[in-house]
């Protein structure tokens, strides 16, 4: 593997390193499984620090071009273990590498549940437990401060609030919240390019939010937060949130009781429920990074450079059609319009469920990371069947068409048109769709549950196609 290193050059070295291998890996100078030369050898012929190597072999490894080898350093990867689009650009849709060190830690009170559930140390109440949830808006924000850019209009960041409060709320109703909630918020900013009145559009949504939340019986309010000043970490805003609750145990949704026989029923993302105000486009708060760089063109790369990370892959930046004030096909909302719209909560509608049918809910999933495979960490030996799926939405379609993304990995990334899924006995599916038919919400049995010899998996239709996917 030859290597020629400017030290002069503006490209940090270990960038250098990334584009070199990367260009003899697809010219064929370094075929799969062909051995690189140790982090060790790599630093002492350059005069490189080791971290430098590390830092350029993450990278690689990271786009699927090489892979580690127990103790005897790294090889070309073989072409069909290349990864998607949406990590390669830095994010991962199932967090599996995440899980593997989590999975390994306490799971606490109800090891099944959807989201962590202690002992109540904070009133040492034996009947209760306590539950922490921390989430954000993700790189949503980075969409919002391209369209405050171009505007002017700081009201676009109340969307945003309310991305990263129901990236919480919508977890937590999963375990079968019902009490009060207290959130804190973490505003992270670069201060040169997100002034005061961004900060002051994100109090002021949230506040809004809020309040709408406890007109729909939702307890739940603001503990305060935090707006600090990173413009070393961050070019433009990030906006994280953190929520707790007390919560009887008796009361728990613990995702025990998903087993074979359920039916599934899905809450759409789309349209407008009678607690929002604009119609929904469905997108939520994951995928933004594909979203944002498939549909956007390099309009924006050129212009606003602080809204990416120059790590990336130069021809995975900012590679769509679209601007953000252009028309969205087959939709009455604009691109902008399109992935900005806010995530939508289904708390209204659960906490109704779980007020008139108190015993009907099974299982609650948040589709959020993994999106329509997020089933797939509940329960064990489950057959997840989805053969009857809303029509994709228009946002999906064009995001799809945009990137040339493969379906079933989209169905990996997107909720792709519904993002909370009810599990119950089949004879009470048509009482949930009754319920988030009040709201406004489509609903309808997007599929069912069997027994599975060989642990879980899903079957998902779209169109003509079968997609299976494994834990």
């Amino acid at each position: 593997m030859k290597l020629e290193l400017d030290h002069d050059s503006a490209t940090p070295i270990f960038q250098q390193i990334v584009d070199q291998v990367h260009f003899q890996i697809n010219t064929g100078e370094l075929e799969a499984g062909d051995k690189l030369p140790s982090i060790r050898a790599l630093a002492e012929s350059h005069k490189l620090a080791t971290n430098t190597i590390v830092k350029a072999f993450r990278q690689l490894e990271f786009r699927g071009l090489i892979q580690a080898q127990d103790r005897s350093g790294y090889i070309v990867a073989e072409p069909n273990q290349s990864i998607g689009r949406y990590q390669a650009r830095g994010v991962s849709a199932d967090k599996s590498e995440v899980h593997n060190v989590v999975d390994k830690l306490d799971h606490g009170l109800f090891p099944n549940a959807f989201c962590k559930i202690t002992e109540d140390f904070l009133t040492g109440n034996p009947e209760h437990c306590n539950v922490i949830h921390s989430d954000g808006s993700g790189t949503k924000s980075i969409i919002a401060y391209l369209s405050y850019k171009e505007t002017g209009d700081p009201g676009v960041f109340h969307g945003i609030s309310q991305d990263s409060i129901v990236m919480n709320l919508d977890d937590l109703l999963c375990i079968g919240v019902n009490g009060r909630i207290l959130l804190s918020n973490t505003v992270n900013r670069n201060a040169l390019n997100c002034p005061g009145e961004v900060v002051n559009a994100l109090i002021e949504g949230s506040e809004k939010f809020l309040q709408t939340l406890r007109e729909f019986g939702v307890s739940i309010y603001s503990g305060g937060g935090e707006t600090a000043d990173v413009g070393d970490l961050t070019g433009t805003v990030v906006v994280d949130s953190c929520a707790v609750s007390v919560m009887k145990k008796k009361d728990i949704i613990s995702g025990d009781l998903i087993q074979p026989g359920l039916a599934i029923v899905g809450l759409s993302s789309t349209g407008q429920a009678s607690y929002e105000q604009f119609e929904n486009s469905g997108i939520g708060s994951n995928g933004l990074t594909s979203a944002r760089h498939d549909m956007l063109s390099t309009y924006y790369a050129e212009k606003y450079p602080e809204s990416f990370d120059p790590n990336i892959s130069r021809d995975l930046v900012y590679c769509g059609p679209y601007r953000l004030e252009d028309s969205l096909p087959d939709s009455t909302l604009t691109v902008g319009e399109a992935i900005l719209s806010p995530t939508r909560t289904y708390a209204p509608v659960v906490y109704r469920i779980l007020e008139k049918h108190p015993q009907l809910i099974k299982g609650l999933i948040h589709c959020s990371g993994g999106a329509q495979t997020k089933c797939l960490k509940f329960s064990d030996g489950v057959h997840f069947i989805k053969d009857n799926l809303f029509p994709t939405p228009p946002v999906f379609k064009a995001i799809q068409e945009a990137s040339a993304t493969p379906w079933q990995e989209m169905y990996k990334v997107f909720n792709m048109g519904h993002r909370m899924e009810v599990y119950c006995q089949p004879e009470d599916a048509d009482k949930v769709i009754a319920l988030a038919g009040e709201f406004d919400i489509a609903a309808r049995v997007v599929g069912r549950t069997e027994s599975s010899k060989a642990g879980n998996v899903l079957s998902l239709s779209h169109e003509d196609e079968v997609f299976s996917y494994r834990p």
